[in-house]
């Protein structure tokens, strides 16, 4: 896939034609014929946000009356029982028509069964969305009563395709892997029912045949049809996916789909991105926020603009009303916006920033929402006459480079250990680690896991709590330190993971949208030697000894600096090559191979910075860093400015470099960044 710097996440389409938008809506919650343990909170709330982001936020228009919603415990909704699911996809397909968009959301959850055709799945099994009306397994016809199948959803798509509908379905479900909780708590729960709570013997859904490490198969197919299809799913077919009480901070907050929230955050931020770029920021913010280790999977055309509609830029500014409440906006904490933002008044929307009449700040956020009152800022005051149509701006915001940790909770003796060196750890830690009780909110979470290989370990979790994979999860052994032995390894092993997380957030602050360089990621295999290009979306998955190139070409007018680091599953940080362009040239350059030593979820960035004639080129290898040994024991320009403020030194490692010429080297304000998976080769 090539990349132009110059887009960004603002593209041109063509003018939807008329057309009517439908959506349905799913969300099961409770399963009579389940133990409660099981049952869900979310998926009622998820349906009722997205709901109301489609007939009020939407880039597109959803009439209300377009909109059905199948959910128990939302008041006035369908139940979402098979039937039922069944009848109103029957009814939305007899009233669409070609041209029409058909928006499906699914939370609820998933689960895996033996295939009814195993020559189907590459994995010989069939993945299944639950709704709330299940029964057991039953041996004597090979499925889970009232499961939705695969086979199904894909036949139920196919159907509205045919009449030439265009269908985006999301499903925030998962239908496999394992996690550990290290607290039990009500506030996080994972979207995946074990195959065992359905009465199917766990020898049953082992992988039946042998699969392409590299292949990605999403848990459900589209089908075919005259309609186009795109499908995002909160995790893949391995993995499980949580949901939790969402927006952080927030009082009164609701349990959410972590995917569905996330989802529709950068919905409201960039209504108007393609399929593809929207994937990529929601990976981001998995990223930067530790949401949940599993990686979304994205399918379709995933270069068209979002619901079919027409491109544009990110939203960063809503008309006001102002009333004797104060400043009320049509946007809140979906948008990025909490309490205590300054906003720009500005006369008119087209107003350059340095023209603000005032400044307003939010007194009170809601979800779609939000009220403030004026205050003075830098020596301005707002004038008492304002202009008709005024409009809230909201301003380039410093970037946090704090991590919030949760301390573990007391009364286990690795636990007590660590709570005695707190002093010695906050001291060792530095002024951005900030440690939480473990009842509150964090980006992080420390936890005693008695039933791990290594019960005497502190364990760093996601922020939900749990552990999906214990070989790749950072652990500190206590029974082998005395309180500053441990202070001390443990606040290197969080300062090491939160440096390689806040070139992630500066990453996500720049972005990529200047200036015009092209760039395409290849790779090639021990097999293959022939180059192909890697996607930006979905995820690419590649195995030990499989390499990835970079080509790059300066189409503007002035010189530009190319640097590419990685930041490896490990948390190393590699600083692969650096380079200068002059107009009109061409790079290509043979990065690395991937190396068996470490895998999960990867990530490279291609930086670009506009470069003076007979300047030396600026040098990013300082970024570089080693990678953090997980089971640890005892032993052993502006843009610059912001990667100090990031707390990054100097060392290296955590892929194997192709050649081994030393490059010169430097930092820059546009940044790509690719998610890649890599995985076994067996």
């Amino acid at each position: 896939m090539k990349v132009l710097f110059t887009i960004a996440l603002c593209l041109v389409a063509a003018p939807a034609l008329a057309r009517e938008n439908y959506a349905l809506l799913i969300g099961a919650n409770q399963y009579p014929s389940l133990e409660e343990r099981w049952w869900l909170k979310g998926p009622a709330n998820d349906v009722q946000l997205v709901a109301q982001y489609l007939t009020t936020e939407a880039p597109v228009a959803f009439a209300a009356d377009n909109v059905t919603v199948l959910s128990d415990g939302v008041a006035g909704a369908g139940t979402p029982t098979l039937a039922a699911i069944r009848g109103a996809f029957a009814e939305l397909t007899a009233k669409v028509e070609a041209g029409d968009f058909v928006y499906l959301h699914f939370s609820g959850h998933g689960t895996q069964a033996p295939a009814l055709d195993p020559a189907t799945e590459l994995d010989g099994l069939d993945e299944l969305f639950l709704p709330v009306d299940i029964g057991p397994w039953s041996n004597q016809v090979g499925e889970v009563q009232n499961a939705l199948v695969d086979d199904e959803i894909g036949a139920l798509i196919d159907a509205l395709r045919a009449k030439g509908a265009n269908v985006w379905a999301v499903f925030d479900s998962c239908h496999s892997g394992t996690a550990t909780r290290a607290v039990e708590t009500d506030d996080v729960r994972v979207r995946q029912l074990p195959p065992e709570a359905l009465g199917i013997d766990p020898d049953g859904v082992e992988v039946s045949r042998s699969v392409d490490p590299r292949a990605t198969e999403p848990p459900f197919d589209g089908g075919s049809g005259d309609g186009s299809f795109v499908a995002f799913f909160a995790a893949q077919t391995n993995e499980v996916t949580p949901e939790k009480n969402l927006p952080k901070g927030k009082p009164g907050r609701k349990p959410q789909g972590v995917f569905t929230w996330t989802l529709m955050e950068v919905l409201a931020e960039y209504p108007n991105a393609t399929y593809g770029q929207v994937g990529q920021e929601v990976l981001r913010r998995y990223a930067v926020r530790n949401l949940a280790k599993s990686t979304p999977l994205f399918e379709g055309d995933l270069d068209q603009v979002v619901f079919g509609g027409d491109g544009g830029a990110r939203v960063s500014q809503w008309a006001a009303e102002v009333s004797e409440a104060g400043f009320v906006i049509p946007a809140g904490e979906l948008h990025g916006l909490a309490v205590g933002d300054v906003l720009a008044v500005m006369g008119s929307a087209a107003a350059a920033d340095d023209e603000a009449l005032g400044y307003v700040e939010l007194t009170s956020v809601e979800t779609f929402s939000a009220t403030g009152r004026a205050v003075e800022k830098d020596g301005n005051v707002l004038p008492a006459e304002l202009p008709k149509g005024v409009t809230l701006r909201k301003l380039d915001t410093g970037l946090d480079f704090t991590l919030t940790v949760a301390l573990p909770v007391a009364g286990s003796a690795p636990a007590d250990a660590l709570l005695a060196a707190l002093g010695e750890l906050q001291a060792a830690a530095g002024p951005r680690l900030n440690f939480v009780a473990a009842d509150q909110e964090a980006d992080l979470r420390l936890a005693v896991l008695p039933e791990s290989p290594r019960p005497d370990a502190i364990w760093v979790l996601p922020s939900t709590g749990l552990a999906e994979d214990l070989e790749a999860t950072p652990s500190v052994s206590t029974g082998d330190k005395d309180g500053a032995e441990l202070a001390a390894v443990l606040a290197d092993t969080l300062t090491t993971m939160a440096r390689a997380q806040n070139l992630l957030k500066l990453a996500g602050a720049v972005g990529a949208s200047n200036p015009e360089v092209e760039v395409e990621l290849l790779t090639r295999t021990p097999e293959d030697r022939t180059l192909r290009p890697l996607p930006f979306a979905p995820v690419p998955t590649l195995v030990p000894d499989d390499e990835v190139h970079v080509l790059a070409k300066n189409n503007g007018e002035g010189p530009v600096d190319v640097n590419v680091l990685y930041i490896g599953a490990d948390w190393s940080i590699s600083h692969w090559f650096s380079g200068r362009l002059q107009p009109g040239d061409e790079l290509k350059k043979g990065l690395f191979k991937i190396s068996a030593d470490v895998l999960g979820q990867e990530r490279m960035l291609v930086v670009v910075t506009p470069a003076k004639q007979q300047s030396p080129v600026e040098d990013l290898s300082y970024l570089a860093q080693d990678a953090l040994d997980t089971t640890r024991s005892l032993g052993g320009s502006a843009f610059g400015e912001a990667l100090a403020e990031a707390g990054f030194g100097e060392t290296t490692r955590g892929a194997v470099a192709l050649t081994d010429d030393a490059e010169e080297t430097g930092p820059g304000p546009s940044i790509l960044t690719l998610e890649l998976r890599t995985v076994s080769g067996d």
